[in-house]
């Protein structure tokens, strides 16, 4: 049975982003993980990690991330994929202090990409995938941005397609941040047949998330209209990354 293996940096980015791919890969007999990285709880957030949750109307003593796992879980089943949680901090909780940092230049302090490479490692042995699936890190999100430079540390051997992240594809106006676009540009377009309801599906089960990024379950049906029934994909090897 081929293997696709996917790394998302957050408990919902293979989902929004490629869901529909992922659905399609296990109904034809593939075996998918989608393996996301940085899932950790924290005991006792504050700040602007604390408010993340808050946010959300979630209360302080809340782990958002248990909740947020289960989310994941629930749409993985839904995807027919099985999920894998690494044990990595967020970006709030290294020191990113607003939403503004969240997509601006990385600290010189945040050494996740040495970590993820790390763990990821192992995995890529353990696995030895036919397939990866990944990030093209728009919209610049750090945690996306760490997740791309550590696959270019791995160089890993097998094909990648390189995900257009969603939703920040559809906001340039506000996530105009494309950094690795130069080198994206050098790799064909591929556009991969999806399972569209599976994707509908999967996504709605981050309830938490909603809100947040659509305003509730109609703003997220509405986004999913707009990007259309298809999901393009830049394909390569890692190490034009």
């Amino acid at each position: 049975m081929p293997l696709a293996l996917a790394f998302s940096p957050h408990l919902d980015d293979a989902a929004f982003s490629c869901g529909g791919t992922l659905a399609a890969l296990a109904a034809d007999g593939w075996e998918v993980v989608v393996t996301t990285l940085f899932t950790a709880s924290v005991p006792a957030p504050a700040g602007f990690a604390l408010a993340c949750q808050t946010d959300k109307g979630l209360p302080p003593e809340a782990d958002y991330m248990a909740i947020r796992r289960a989310e994941d879980a629930e749409a993985c089943r839904r995807l027919e994929v099985k999920p894998v949680w690494l044990p990595f901090r967020e970006a709030p909780h290294r020191g990113y202090g607003s939403a503004a940092a969240l997509f601006g230049p990385l600290r010189s302090d945040d050494a996740a990409h040495l970590d993820l490479a790390s763990a990821l490692e192992p995995l890529l042995a353990q696995h030895r995938p036919d397939l990866l699936l990944a990030p093209q890190a728009i919209g610049g999100h750090v945690d996306h941005v760490q997740t791309v430079r550590a696959l270019h540390l791995l160089r890993p051997a097998a094909r990648v397609l390189w995900w257009r992240d969603f939703p920040y594809l559809a906001r340039r106006a506000t996530h105009p941040a494309r950094p690795f676009e130069r080198t994206m540009a050098t790799l064909p377009e591929e556009t991969r047949p999806i399972r569209l309801e599976n994707k509908r599906h999967a996504c709605a089960a981050y309830a938490t998330q909603l809100g947040f990024q659509f305003g509730g379950p109609e703003g997220l049906a509405r986004a999913l209209d707009e990007a259309g029934p298809q999901e393009v994909f830049r394909a390569g090897a890692v190490a034009a990354a």
